[in-house]
């Protein structure tokens, strides 16, 4: 008898790394000319938001809107040439902690998966880069010119949305979900963690921890650190824009003065 194959789903955002991987695509964006820095500065609140309490409903809803804003005939070689930038500002903000439950998983025969709403291209590269072997991200529409639309293909992978192509990609990949693990921050993520037969409480928020523990699910915890250097990253990166605006200011009025 074959026993069934599982495999490890990472969700990305305060799961597998400290932080949000969004603010760290505003920051890219900004550097690149993409984003004003009015725009940035309400990323960083929201960043801020986000470290503090985790994501809503209605923060996953403006950030869809944000997106199509954003990304409506931006040609997609743009996003591309920003990846380096993005990473640089990610791998560092991995957790120890979690790839060695990744690494343990790969060791014990589980391929090893990120899940986000991050996407698609950049958490397959990601976890290329950190030797997963995997990931399922949003997909953005693409036109026959090679912008974006600013539609999202079956919408944000977030969510009860991840349900779907996680059945999917296990179907393809022939993995066993009931023996499977899956880990997340937050209760959004709820239906990722009823899916699989191993869920994994990680840094959670209030909810999800009352969760676990009615459930008997395992817990890990160590994100206070990691948050206090990613609060203290948001002050230092709102500090720096607005910092860079005003050196900017003052280069635009000196040129004009000569």
């Amino acid at each position: 008898m074959t026993t069934p194959r599982g495999a490890a789903f990472f969700d990305l955002d305060r799961t597998l790394m400290s932080g949000s991987s969004g603010a760290q695509f505003g920051r890219a964006a900004f550097r690149s000319g993409m984003v004003s820095r009015r725009q940035m500065t309400r990323w960083g609140i929201g960043h801020l938001r986000f470290q503090i309490r985790g994501a809503t409903d209605r923060d996953t809803d403006e950030l869809v809107e944000q997106i199509r804003e954003l990304l409506t005939g931006v040609p997609e070689r743009a996003l591309k040439r920003m990846i380096p930038d993005l990473l640089a500002g990610i791998l560092p903000r991995i957790y120890p902690q979690m790839l060695e439950e990744v690494r343990a998983h790969q060791d014990a025969g589980r391929p090893a998966f990120i899940v986000s709403a991050a996407g698609h291209g950049v958490v397959e590269l990601l976890a290329n880069v950190l030797d997963m072997e995997g990931g399922i991200g949003s997909r953005y529409e693409v036109d026959p010119s090679g912008n974006y639309t600013g539609a999202i293909v079956d919408g944000l992978n977030y969510g009860e949305l991840k349900i779907g192509p996680m059945r999917r990609f296990a179907a393809e990949h022939d993995l066993d979900l009931d023996a499977s693990w899956a880990y997340s921050d937050s209760v959004s993520d709820l239906p990722m963690l009823e899916l699989v037969g191993n869920p994994v409480a990680v840094n959670p928020d209030a909810e999800l921890a009352r969760i676990a523990r009615e459930r008997g699910w395992r817990t890990m915890s160590f994100e206070k650190l990691g948050q206090r250097i990613a609060i203290a990253g948001t002050v230092l990166l709102a500090a720096a824009i607005g910092g860079s605006g005003s050196w900017i200011a003052r280069r635009r009025r000196g040129l004009r003065a000569r």
